[in-house]
């Protein structure tokens, strides 16, 4: 038994989560902290500072998430066949806190995109072999809820991280580099807390062996039902773009430049408190009616944007937005360490954003276009009903498989 093992933290129904996932999601909060920190900001910055477009705004963050879950295909398999993780997160969480100080020097449009890019490479090194890390970690009857706790803690960075960028922009008069340089701070102790707090759990050698997990008879093992839970993310991430327009919707209402991370507190706060419990209850319940609720969620709010941009309807679909990512991403997570093969974890999470990638940037170049030509509610109109369309495809596969059983 390893020294993570025995530093196990029990769970409220009596089963163990490691303290090595606990590390892991402290890994993530500060990161996100930092990471938040600027992007609750640029959206605004971008619009006010340096005159980009709502299309402009769309293609960097769709092309920044893209990347970052194309990526992630590459560091997957990369994990599975070295047979290692942790190297990969801490270079990964490297790149991410080396981009910080990109943003504060940048003058244009072009440059803040090369800086979302490298945050983004980070990420995208860092994701799959960090999923898999905790599909590893996790004994698999409180697997749900390790991804869950994760998430929750990667969420409390994600408001925490708004919060004290609003804070320094009242502080500071509206200056934005001056905040983007906090930044760096946080993600290096990302950095440093992986690299000593976090111990990968030994491997037998001799039951190891150096594979391509892209080889055809590798990808072969993976199921019809992980490729499902591909399909099902990918449609997720259409019917969700950029939370950039959350941001965006609130200053249309209103909401002053330097209280516009609070869309983020709000969503992530929301967000935070709805991780664990429904990663929990994932343990336990029908996945499919999980995904459904969340998709009854995500339309819900959807409609609430697009009905008016008024403060209680735009508070009312950023806190259902929340919800909706509580529900469903780290489930998601979960449903592919569910349905892939223990050497192949790597490969899977990265085959899986892969495709939730592409989804990504296509949604959020959509959202920008719509909300250019056509305004902010038709941009929502929309989501709802991508939304909608997934939620069909959900209820009519559970169906068929109930009539079959």
């Amino acid at each position: 038994m390893n020294r993570l093992d025995q530093s196990a933290i029990a769970s409220p129904s009596g089963a163990r989560i490691p303290a090595a996932i606990w590390a892991l999601g402290f890994v993530s909060l500060l990161m996100d902290i930092s990471s938040e920190l600027i992007h609750s900001l640029l959206p605004v910055f971008l619009i006010t500072s340096l005159g980009a477009s709502a299309f402009v705004v769309g293609l960097i963050e769709g092309a920044a998430e893209a990347t970052a879950l194309i990526v992630k295909v590459f560091s997957g398999a990369l994990s599975d066949y070295w047979g290692k993780r942790k190297p990969l997160a801490v270079l990964g969480y490297g790149l991410g806190a080396v981009s910080k100080p990109l943003f504060a020097l940048a003058t244009s449009s072009g440059l803040v995109l090369a800086a979302r890019l490298m945050d983004r490479v980070g990420k995208g090194i860092r994701g799959a072999p960090r999923d898999a890390l905790v599909a590893d970690i996790a004994p698999p009857e409180v697997r749900g809820a390790a991804f869950g706790l994760r998430q929750s803690l990667d969420t409390v960075g994600a408001f925490l991280g708004p919060l004290l960028a609003m804070g320094l922009m009242l502080v500071w008069a509206n200056d934005f580099r001056a905040v983007f340089w906090v930044a760096i701070i946080p993600g290096f102790l990302a950095v440093t807390l992986l690299f000593f707090g976090v111990q990968e759990p030994k491997r037998d050698k001799s039951e190891h062996r150096a594979i391509n997990p892209i080889r055809r008879e590798n990808l072969r093992r993976l199921s019809a039902a992980y490729w499902w839970v591909v399909g099902i993310g990918a449609v997720f991430t259409l019917a969700r773009f950029s939370e950039a327009f959350l941001i965006l919707r609130a200053q249309q209402g209103g909401l002053p430049i330097a209280f516009a991370p609070l869309v983020l507190i709000g969503m992530n706060v929301v967000y935070a408190l709805s991780a664990y419990p429904f990663g929990k209850l994932s343990d336990g319940m029908s996945h499919a009616k999980l995904l459904a609720l969340g998709l009854v969620v995500l339309v819900g709010a959807d409609v609430a944007l697009a009905y008016s941009d008024h403060w209680t309807w735009v508070w009312l679909g950023i806190s259902l937005w929340g919800l909706h990512m509580g529900i469903t991403q780290g489930l998601l997570a979960t449903m592919v360490a569910d349905t892939a093969p223990a050497d192949l974890r790597g490969t899977a999470y990265g085959f899986f954003n892969l495709m939730s990638g592409l989804a990504m940037l296509l949604a959020s170049a959509l959202a920008g276009l719509l909300w250019d030509q056509f305004g902010a509610a038709f941009t929502f109109v929309a989501g709802a009903i991508f939304s909608a369309a997934a939620l069909v495809v959900i209820l009519l596969r559970s169906g068929v498989r109930a009539r079959r059983a």
